[in-house]
């Protein structure tokens, strides 16, 4: 039974002074999803409407999409979860909704399940289960299944012998925001319809314009004087590293296998795992992250409460 007895929680919006607070709480326990981290969320806050509140040593986190206002998994120890799905249910009780969880890892939807026993409806959200591979198997492309992908790599390196590997630092932060508007402008041309293309662009610039900030590594790869391929993302827990963005310029060949394979190799070679985050359901975003045989997906589930 729910305990309505709870005092109503008070949500606010997500910005760029919460950083710290996200960091502690995920930094405290270890999450898999790609979405569990500062970076991500505050990214997409402003489509999805991300709002926090911290009470009694519990994170709470909502977001809304077209008008469905959901929970992401309360941060906290596990011991814990039951007071927060508590509180999260007297919360949309008061907002007149009904409690929906989306995002949340399997441990959480095993718990909801066991804990909540037909009280909760759940599925699998196989469109943003992330993609995770060995940082070892990125860097040498070794093996038959990756022989393809070496294949491009060597051919890049074949066809363009002076293209450099750059960490990204403040200075060469106006070259990476060239391309991005070159590689913005393109696509939105392709996909005038998209959403999520612009949001994603003012992201990235957000980023950008504070860079030392938001304590994330980058790499980019220089030919003729411009940047023709960045990337960026950051530590996710003790052994995974979540990849947030990379853009390549699609015209140049074995391009995004140079960012790729350059990125891990010179800032996450001591790391076991990176996370390549979500293909959306996009069938070809699909092909090229299976392409790369990931070592593990990182299976997210949504909840609905229907004991009502």
């Amino acid at each position: 039974m729910f305990n309505r007895r709870l005092n109503i929680i008070k949500f606010k919006e997500l910005t760029k002074d919460d950083k710290s607070l996200l960091d502690r709480y995920y930094r405290s326990g270890y999450y898999e999803n790609s979405h569990f981290n500062f970076t991500n969320l505050f990214m997409w806050r402003k489509p999805y409407h991300v709002e926090v509140c911290e009470q009694g040593e519990i994170l709470y986190l909502t977001c809304e999409w077209e008008g469905q206002l959901y929970a992401l998994q309360p941060v906290c120890e596990e011991g814990r979860w039951q007071e927060a799905v508590d509180t999260f249910r007297a919360y949309f009780a008061s907002q007149e909704k009904t409690l929906a969880f989306t995002g949340v890892e399997k441990q959480f939807a095993d718990f909801l399940q066991q804990q909540y026993p037909g009280q909760f409806a759940l599925e699998a959200d196989r469109d943003n289960f992330d993609y995770v591979y060995l940082a070892e198997k990125l860097i040498t492309l070794s093996g038959r299944k990756l022989h393809s992908k070496k294949n491009h790599l060597n051919a890049f390196r074949k066809l363009y012998p002076e293209a450099e590997y750059m960490e990204i630092t403040p200075e060469i932060l106006p070259a990476c925001k060239a391309k991005l508007e070159k590689w913005y402008a393109a696509h939105i041309e392709a996909m005038p319809e998209s959403e999520f293309i612009p949001w994603e662009r003012d992201a990235i610039l957000e980023l950008f314009a504070d860079w030392d900030y938001f304590q994330l590594k980058g790499g980019a790869i220089c030919l003729d004087g411009r940047i023709i391929a960045f990337t960026f993302g950051e530590q996710l827990n003790r052994d995974s590293v979540v990849v947030h963005v990379e853009k390549a310029d699609p015209n140049i060949r074995g391009a995004y296998p140079a960012i790729n394979q350059g990125f891990v190799e010179h800032e996450w070679s001591g790391m076991t795992y990176i996370n390549r985050e979500e293909d959306m359901g996009q069938e070809g975003l699909r092909k090229a992250k299976e392409s790369y045989k990931p070592e593990k997906m990182i299976e997210k589930y949504n909840a609905k409460y229907i004991a009502d």
